[in-house]
């Protein structure tokens, strides 16, 4: 929320604000509990990234995780700034993440292996170009919404063909807190104006990136746990301190 506060950065270019009062709490942080929001995000996908490198799963869940660092990266900068150029970079990676997520999802099925990934890069480069000269609004949302949905079918195909009950588990904590992140965004969009005049403003897209970090986190562990079994790695669910899930496994010694 806009406050004719100084900034070091200068006036808000971006097209969007979100229900927080700008530079509150330092000239350098526009949205501050918006950008340390996204904190958490980064360290469980350097978690998921280390899990995956020290037990040689393949690399496209390497790059998932760190293209889930680079949203959340992203975001500190444009939440931090709200300066166009860093809404820019802030929105593209978040396709390009639905992208990748389409590819982890439907390439085990596609017979032209050389074309899904050929395709999906072209796409996202062709979009990176388009977004950053006509600058999409409402056409952005919806295209971000319908990745989202397309990878909804194979979602739930991977969740009923899966039998163990942990993994099953990670999948309805995935779509848990998917739905609490989308349900503390629309509050915040939706509600800002009488939002702003309670005493405590519950910060509700902050909560949105808490929510979205723990579900890209639990959907990630989920399309491991997957790819693992189509593998025939033998994959478990375990819990780092007992708390956090994520997946051991045993590839053949042939592996």
């Amino acid at each position: 929320m806009a406050d004719g506060i100084s900034s070091f950065w200068g006036p808000v270019t971006s097209t969007i604000e979100c229900c927080e009062k700008n530079y509150a709490f330092s000239s350098y942080i526009a949205e501050f509990y918006n950008t340390i929001s996204n904190i958490p995000t980064v360290l469980l996908a350097l978690i998921g990234l280390a899990n995956a490198l020290r037990q040689g799963f393949e690399k496209r869940f390497s790059v998932l995780h760190i293209s889930n660092m680079i949203l959340a990266i992203g975001s500190m900068f444009y939440h931090a700034t709200l300066q166009k150029v860093q809404q820019q970079g802030d929105e593209t990676p978040m396709i390009w993440e639905m992208l990748l997520y389409m590819y982890i999802l439907y390439s085990p099925d596609w017979h032209y292996r050389s074309t899904m990934p050929t395709f999906l890069f072209l796409y996202g480069a062709i979009f990176a170009v388009a977004h950053s000269i006509l600058r999409y609004d409402i056409g952005f949302k919806l295209h971000y919404v319908i990745l989202c949905l397309l990878c909804i079918p194979r979602m739930y195909k991977y969740y009923i063909y899966t039998e163990d009950a942990s993994a099953k588990r990670l999948a309805r904590l995935y779509l848990l807190t998917l739905l609490l992140g989308i349900f503390c965004w629309v509050i915040d969009r939706g509600f800002c104006e009488k939002i702003s005049h309670w005493t405590i403003n519950p910060q509700g897209h902050a909560l949105w990136h808490g929510f979205m970090g723990l579900s890209s986190y639990f959907a990630n562990t989920f399309l491991m746990f997957c790819r693992a079994q189509q593998r025939g790695w033998a994959p478990k669910v375990l819990h780092l301190m007992g708390i956090l899930p994520y997946v051991k496994i045993e590839k053949p010694k042939t592996q």
